[in-house]
């Protein structure tokens, strides 16, 4: 049986709370949150005990869970790393780039599991592209959400743009180029919609737009690549491939003749993979549960969150730098 302790009992820890009480050989030992308000709720809610010491709740368990602010990331994770306990930590990684790189080599000295929560990795629409051979050379996201103040103590980038980041650097594989940017606060103290455009080495193109003061709910994320064209929804969990081939070649679930040049012929070839029913935070945690109980290796390691959290700096640092610019 894993012993879990989970630091955070806001919004997001009550949902963490929830699925792992229904994964199998896992024991919620207990949450550390100072907030009298949502422990009590917490407690209320799903019977997990409180504990108010925070060593104590390290020492009595096997792995932690930790979904508190982002500013408190840092400091929790290498308490527990440096009593040798696994970690689960929310994206993103770390409030700073140096607390980030400090993260990666407690991690690599402790020899334990620790995987960051970039649930989108487990989104059914993404897993359902296992198949699919994906080369992108474009790449296109728009993720729009409607304002909410429980997210405003760090940038649209580090609140939303960051889960496009890693998704995009996992399928890229190439060194970052060069970065632009620009975005605008609007509601918060921090930037409330951005725009990033992020140029690899091997000839990708990124371009991210985020926005957290939408009137409607979007998650999108367009590939485009030789002869093919793959879209992803994350929010509507739905996936779409279109696909140039030749005529006779296998066939999608709809096929539209047409003439290239030269007269030479082609099919376009539409495919609706098929999404997997899927609770992504369940999935993620329970393979973090297997991989520190197998010795297995975790999806999002320390590096991918800290590869994710550098590029979502230096937009930052972009965005800082043109705002300056204009504003002279």
């Amino acid at each position: 049986m894993l012993k879990i302790g989970i630091f955070g009992a806001g919004h997001l820890g009550k949902i963490h709370m929830q699925q792992w009480q229904e994964i199998a050989g896992i024991q919620l030992v207990g949450f550390f949150d100072p907030d009298d308000a949502q422990a009590a709720t917490a407690i209320a809610q799903y019977q997990v005990p409180r504990y108010t010491d925070i060593d104590e709740l390290i020492q009595s368990v096997d792995a932690v869970d930790i979904i508190s602010t982002t500013t408190t990331h840092y400091e929790l994770a290498k308490r527990c790393l440096l009593s040798g306990k696994h970690i689960f930590v929310e994206k993103p990684l770390a409030h700073s780039l140096e607390e980030g790189r400090e993260l990666v080599k407690l991690v690599k000295e402790a020899n334990v599991k620790c995987q960051v929560g970039h649930v989108e990795r487990y989104n059914p629409a993404y897993l359902a592209l296992g198949e699919q051979t994906l080369q992108p050379m474009f790449i296109e996201a728009h993720r729009l959400a409607q304002f909410n103040p429980r997210g405003t103590d760090v940038s649209v980038i580090l609140d939303l743009m960051i889960h496009d980041i890693d998704i995009v650097l996992h399928l890229v594989k190439s060194p970052v180029r060069r970065i632009s940017a620009s975005g605008v606060s609007v509601l918060s103290e921090t930037a409330d919609i951005a725009n990033a455009r992020i140029e690899f080495d091997n000839g990708c193109v990124a371009n991210l737009t985020s926005s957290r003061i939408s009137l409607k709910k979007m998650r999108k994320m367009r590939l485009f690549q030789r002869d093919a064209y793959i879209g992803i929804d994350f929010l509507e969990k739905k996936t779409e491939v279109i696909r140039m081939k030749e005529p006779g070649m296998q066939s999608g679930m709809m096929d539209f003749p047409i003439e290239v040049a030269n007269g030479e012929k082609k099919i376009i070839s539409v495919q609706m993979p098929e999404v997997p029913l899927s609770n992504a935070i369940r999935l993620e945690l329970a393979e973090f549960a297997d991989a520190v109980i197998n010795d297995k290796p975790v999806r999002v390691s320390v590096y991918d969150g800290f590869q994710a959290m550098d590029v979502a700096h230096q937009i930052l640092k972009k965005m800082s730098q043109h705002n300056e610019l204009h504003s002279a």
